[in-house]
């Protein structure tokens, strides 16, 4: 059953239950990689990309609040493996960035924080099949 409109809340929940958790990711990733749409190319772009213009400082702040995705799914006890590959993708943007101002290119290409989520998703969905979304709107089962 889907929840209705009234209920949602516009920001994510700070519970621990695998809804609260899916919302803080898919915000997280949100803003890192699709806050807003570069006019006349149509790409998406995020904080992720903006922090790389920043040398030295705007990489490591990416790679904490990429961090901060893998966090959230040793919380909801993903494997050790798919940890690793999680960290793995936000340490290679992090390396990607280092080089001053090319680096921000890469970001266009390999957006570690959506690949992250979708790990995330596919744990939940198999472990957590009530915290589904469909079209964007959460379901929830009782």
């Amino acid at each position: 059953m889907a929840i209705p409109k009234d209920e949602q809340l516009p920001f994510p929940r700070l519970g621990s239950d695998a809804q609260s958790v899916r919302q803080r990711v898919e915000a997280m990733e949100k803003l890192l990689e699709r806050m807003f749409v570069v006019p006349g190319i149509n790409k998406p772009i995020g904080l992720d990309v903006i922090l790389d213009v920043i040398p030295g400082v705007g990489d490591v702040a990416a790679a904490v609040l990429g961090a901060y995705i893998v966090w959230e799914a040793k919380n909801l006890g993903m494997s050790k493996s798919q940890m690793a590959r999680m960290a793995g993708n936000v340490g290679f943007d992090f390396a990607l960035g280092l080089i001053p101002w090319i680096g921000a290119i890469p970001d266009f290409f390999f957006r570690s924080n959506t690949r992250n989520l979708r790990m995330i998703k596919r744990h939940l969905d198999k472990h957590h099949p009530g915290t589904r979304t469909i079209e964007g709107e959460a379901t929830r089962r009782d």
